[in-house]
Parts: structure tokens; sequence; C-alpha cells
């Protein structure tokens, strides 16, 4: 249930996601092995993590804005066999429940160019979050009882403790075979069932009486989702250099449930005055990836090396998203027995290919340069729909479309609007140029120029259908197509596609160092760099409903400084650390660009972006110190100690803190472990979040929203879209391993 991974300030999101989809990607280009894609997925047999920043367009296949993460699974060892298992137990400090994880990794050698790899693993994580107002029967229970009567409370709320638990199957298969010397292929698939329970909030800021640890949801909030991977990776040594070709085929799908009750009743079309009014909506989606790299380095000796590559990736995507209100039909005088209020679909497929590569040659021994160029082209085309059961009695839904290789989706059967289709593509270059000089054997400097590039794409909202002045009351939660009419008035007319979003680019100039010093036991590394951000992608809402979506501003810019190094200060102690400073803003005038309302009510409005306001989702100021210190006990024995602290400032949830957006507070996280170690098995003790500190990582809606509705019964209607994600509370835990050999 994590955020969008950011580098060095390129994020324009103020909102953590907290349900476990695959949207963690953001402006970093991720792979998995030598596969670009993006999945959810718990990986724990790594040989190592690569973090890259900066454009790599030129480098690996897939387009990254600001830097690339790669993420290399140990491979299928030729030498033997091993099985390694472990367990471990934990608990937060605000759980009922204790957590635990389970599993093991074995490697069996079939033949001394043939091994097989494997590894399997459950986690049953508790949970700390409570959601202590979910309605007893939906349509029939008050929400909102006397909060101050307990027994009205309970005759219509029920209280779910730790409601944001998740149970994680994750499993991965590897066989490797070299037939020959020269040729080395690995094939892998991986496949991950997550069962979510609920979201990770807190609504401790809204107008219910909810505590740090509980989430206002009237309905509980489940999701189940499958990621699945299949990647095969050949490497090919050529004499003259090496290649690589990385196959990848995913699949995710979905199936969840989210409480919808706060849009509707914001919307003000009288959903709010049914007295029971509760409403949720049903979920699934589905993807559908395959990709291919092929990746050629030089290996010959001498002053030139370079590198080659083409990138070719497929995505389809279907989903569907439908509304119930229980009890609102028949209250209403809608004739609609399965209480279904609202639909819509979505499917889109976008193909997109480039080449890549990069040349260096050694002026001196001691001077180097490097040049490097990308092409990309991409062709992205989606279909919407939307429909309003409630006055269509005879409308039934077919679920999500199979994904097909062509734009053929099935979609709903007599809807009132159509299909709606919208489509892009887009071609170009991008450049790279980077000197660097070995000054010292201990002292590199070097100078970067490169070009990022990010593709667009649908918000996934269906398009609103044309505004009837004599049925204005018909649900509006869609997106405005250029030119369309919103409302009564001749100016209600919207000037920007809410559909879709375009294209995006950054020119990152970047100056830094790298050097070693005291023989090897320290080592430092810096860097300040600014990034020129061309028609960024940030995050805004639809005038219809607010609905976040993302549009493109004129132009941002982000520039800063990092530095991380490591100190080896005995053999027994050593430090690292890292700092970063980053300031990112806009850098012209964004007009409609930050959605809010004015109330009372929730009538929405749009405000200009300034030239000079600070992007949400990142701090400027971040740190962390790590330590260790190992205590040898005997020959084969060891005690190591562990200590961690990271701190973060505070962060942004509206471009220049606009539109009622709140500011999260700066917070500090310490970790500590214990580890026992002697060769076969390992016990460790550690704890997380050692100060039991509480703190706020991401911002669904604003303050704005925390307004008190009237029903028909005279009884409050409390709106409760407004909630933070947060963080993990204090957790001790024990960690045990063991290896057969």
């Amino acid at each position: 249930q994590g955020n969008p991974i950011i580098v060095r300030g390129l994020n324009a999101d103020g909102l953590g996601s907290g349900d476990g989809n695959n949207n963690g990607g953001g402006t970093v280009a991720t792979y998995i092995g030598e596969v670009p894609l993006f999945l959810d997925l718990k990986l724990n047999d790594l040989e190592r993590v690569e973090v890259l920043l900066g454009p790599q367009g030129t480098l690996y296949g897939a387009g990254t804005l600001g830097g690339a993460i790669r993420y290399i699974p140990k491979k299928p060892d030729f030498g033997g066999d091993t099985l390694d298992v472990r367990t471990e137990i934990s608990q937060y400090a605000e759980a009922d429940d204790l957590s635990y994880d389970t599993g093991l990794t074995f490697n069996k050698t079939l033949a001394p160019n043939f091994a097989v790899r494997g590894s399997i693993d459950f986690e049953k994580d508790s949970g700390f979050i409570d959601y202590p107002f979910v309605v007893r029967q939906i349509g029939v229970s008050d929400p909102d009882p006397d909060f101050s009567d307990p027994s009205d409370v309970a005759a219509n709320l029920r209280r779910v403790n730790d409601a944001d638990g998740e149970d994680v199957l994750s499993a991965r298969i590897a066989t490797r075979w070299a037939p020959l010397d020269w040729l080395d292929g690995t094939l892998t698939y991986y496949i991950q069932q997550s069962d979510i329970e609920g979201r990770r909030g807190s609504s401790a800021r809204s107008t219910v009486p909810a505590g740090e640890y509980e989430l206002a949801k009237r309905v509980e909030e489940p999701n189940e989702i499958t990621n699945q991977l299949l990647a095969l990776e050949v490497v090919a040594d050529l004499g003259f250099a090496e290649l690589t070709s990385a196959t990848g085929y995913s699949k995710f799908g979905d199936l969840g449930q989210r409480d919808q009750t706060d849009l509707l009743i914001t919307l003000e079309y009288s959903y709010e005055a049914f007295p029971s009014f509760t409403s949720f909506t049903r979920e699934k989606g589905k993807q559908d990836r395959i990709n291919q790299e092929f990746r050629l380095v030089s290996t010959t000796e001498g002053p030139l090396n370079w590198i080659a590559g083409v990138f070719y990736n497929q995505f389809e995507s279907a989903g569907y998203s439908a509304e119930y209100t229980p009890g609102y039909a028949a209250f209403a005088g809608f004739n609609r027995p399965d209480d279904l209020e609202y639909y819509s679909q979505a499917y889109s497929k976008l193909e997109e290919s480039a080449f890549f590569g990069e040349i260096g040659y050694d002026l001196t021994d001691k001077w180097t340069v490097t040049v490097g160029g990308r092409y990309y082209q991409y062709d992205l085309e989606s279909l919407s729909d939307v429909d309003f059961p409630l006055f269509d009695p005879g409308f039934q839904t077919v679920g999500v479309s199979s994904l097909q290789s062509s734009l053929e989706a099935d979609f709903a059967a007599g809807s009132p609007n159509g299909t709606e289709k919208t489509g892009q593509s887009d071609e170009g270059t991008l450049f790279k140029f980077n000197t660097s000089y070995q000054f010292t054997n201990d002292i590199l400097g070097y100078l970067t120029v490169s070009e990022g590039y990010r593709i667009g794409n649908a918000n996934g909202v269906a398009e609103c259908p044309a505004f009837d002045p004599l049925a204005p009351n018909v649900q509006g939660a869609c997106a405005l197509a250029p030119g369309q009419q919103f409302g009564p008035n001749p100016g209600d007319v919207s000037t920007r596609d809410e559909r879709q979003y375009l294209p995006d680019t950054t020119t990152n100039y970047e100056v830094g160092f790298k050097t070693t010093l005291a023989d090897g036991r320290i080592t430092l590394n810096g860097a300040a760099y600014l990034i020129e951000w061309t028609d960024p992608q940030l995050t805004s809402a639809t005038i219809n409903a607010s609905i976040p979506i993302t549009v493109n501003a004129d132009g941002a810019e982000s520039k800063g400084i990092e530095f991380n190094g490591q100190w080896l200060i005995s053999e027994a102690l050593s430090l690292r650390g890292s700092y970063s400073h980053s300031e990112a803003s806009l850098t012209a005038l964004a007009p409609g660009l930050v959605g809010t309302i004015n109330p009372p009510g929730f009538g929405a409005v749009l405000l200009d972006g300034q030239d000079g306001d600070r992007l949400p989702g990142s701090p400027e100021d971040q740190f962390s110190v790590f330590g260790t210190y190992v205590h040898q006990l005997t020959a084969d024995r060891t005690l190591t100690f562990n200590g961690g602290y990271a701190w973060q400032g505070d962060v942004l949830s509206r471009t220049g803190d606009r539109g009622g957006g709140l500011t999260l507070d700066a917070y500090g996280v310490a970790n500590v472990s214990a580890v026992y170690d002697t060769g076969p098995w390992s016990a460790s003790l550690f704890i997380n979040n050692l100060f039991d500190e509480y703190y706020e990582t991401g911002v669904v809606s604003s303050p704005l929203f925390n307004q008190v509705l009237t029903d028909d019964n005279g009884g409050p209607v409390n709106t409760r879209s407004y909630f933070t994600f947060v963080g993990a509370p204090r957790v001790i835990g024990a960690r045990f391993n063991y290896s057969f050999d």
C-alpha cells in the first residue's frame, strides 16, 4: 500500500494511493531484472537494487523523466543445491493481532549448465486501522446516528478492527540454461495474489469523532489483486559486444469495493435527503502488457564504447465501475430493483516503440565524453462509456470487455450516450551529453545534460453526456471534452480536455563528483541539478464532482543538491547517509489547475496555478543516516547492531497550497535491530518506528469538504471524503533464517 516513487522533486501528485494497485512508478522507470515495467511485487530474493538518477532513455528501453530503478533478482546458480527458510512475527502498536511472514528459497542444480531457483512467501499483515462506523445494513441503517449516544451508534453501526489487513501470497520460479559458453538464458515466472481488506487512512481531521488510526468509511473496502509476470532474459557474448534480449508478458487483475457515499452527497442531487443513504462501488479491472527490448553493449577494449537498443511495448487495459445505492431508488420513486445507479466502462490500448543508444570516447586516460540519443513513437486509443440506470430500467451491465488486439471493446448495450473515443500519438527525439574527468585516482567529476520523456494517457473518467437544461440533476461524475457545456450559463464551457493528458518532457542539467578517500574507507558523492519540465503532468480535478484527474501545465522546474556517502570507521563500525534539497515549482501560469470548492455547498471551482507556486507531493529537504556495528563473538558467530533514522520536510497536497490544501507535517522515523548470526542460522529482533511517530503521507480531498448536510428528517449527514494516509506505528518483531547447504 505504497505511494509513487519520487526523485528530485519530480512529482505533482499530493495524494497517496493506499490501494495496492500498480500505481507506484511515477516519474521513475522501474525494471524487474531486465524487463521494464512496474508491478507491485514483494521481491525477497534480490541480488541488488540499482538506482539511476536522471533520465535514462538512452541507456534502457523504458522512457523516464527522473530516473530508473532496477530490481535485479538472483539467478539460478550452477554451483550447487541450497535451501533457505525464513519466518517473521511482529505486531503493530495499534493492532489487536500479530502479523507474520514465512517463506523459503531453494536452488537446485540439475546439470552443470542447468539450474532451477524458486521462492514462495506468505505474509499476513494484521493491519492497524480501525473502521469504527461501518453501517450494519446498507440502505437501512443510519450512517450518521447521534455519535454521543452509544446505544444509537450500536444500533446502526459496527466497528471493524484492523480493517486494513492484507494477505499476500507471492512466488517466483526461474530456470536457467547455458547451452553454450557464450549463451545464457533465464525464464522466470512471478505471481502474487493479494487480498487487501481496506485502505490505510485516518479520519482524525474529519467532522466525525474518529481517532488518529481510525477511518470513517461506511462500508468495508476490500480489494483482490493478482499480478503475474513471465520474463525471458537471454544474454549472448558475441565477442565484440554483449547482446541482451528481455521479453516480458504481464497480467494484472483486481476486483474491489469502495465507499462512494461522499461523492454522491456532495453532488447535492438529493441523495443526502435519504436518511439511510449509503452508496458503494464495485470495480473490476484488468491489464495486459507485453514488451521486448534488445540491447547491444560493446565489450572490446579501446577508447570507443557504445550501446544500441530497440524497445517495443504494448499495453491494454479495461475496467468498469458500478455504483449501487441500496434503498434510494424506492425512496426517490425510480424503478430500479437492483439499486444500480451509475455505470461506467473504459478501455485503452497503447503501442510504444523506441530506438536508443550511446557512444562514449576516451579523449585521454582521464577524460571521457559520451553522447546519446533516443527516437520514440507511440499511439494511444481509449474508449469510455457512462450510463445512468436509474433513468433506464432496462439497462443491463455486461462486465469488463475482454482484452482484444483491436479496439472493438464490448461496451454496455443500449447506452444512451454511445461509446466515446479519444486518442493521441506522438514521436520525437531525445538527446544526452556527458563528460567526466578523473582528477585523481580518488576523485571523479562529471557534467551531464540529458532529456527525459513520459507518454500521455487517458484519465479513466467517462465522458460527460451533453448538458440537458431540463434534467440538470443527472449525476455529473464525469469528464468534459473541450468546448463542452457543463452549466446553464453561456460561459459554462470547458476550455480543456478532462478525458486525457498529453506527454511531458524534462531537460536535466547536472554537475557532480564521486570520490573515494582514506584508502577506500570513505566514499562521498554529490550533485547539483536543474531540471526544466515542459508540459508537466499535474494533479487537478474535474469541474463536475471534483474527481481527481491529471492535466498539463505549461512549465515547471526542479533544482537542488544531493549528497550521499559511507564511512568505514573501523572493521566493526560503519556509517552511511544522504541529504537532498530540492525546490520544485511552476514556471508559468497554469489556468484552472487547482480544483477546489467555495463553501457552503460543493460547487466546483478551478483556481489558477501561479508562476513560482511550489509543486505538491514531495519534500524540499530530506536526510537519512544508518549505522552498523558488528561484534565478533567467535570465529563463526557475530552480533550485529543496526540503527537508522530518516527524516523529510513538509509536503504540500495541492500546488502552491491553494484551494484549501493541507500541508503535511515533517516527520522522522527511526528503526533499530540486533542480529545474531552463526552462519547456518540467524535470529534478529527489530523495532521499526522506534519512537512511535504518527505521520501522514498523503491527502484525499481537502478540509473544505468538512461540511455537514441535512437529510429529510433534519438529521446530520457528515461528508467524510477528507482523510489522510498514514504511516505505520511502532512495530516490534523477530525474524529467523536458516540455510541448508
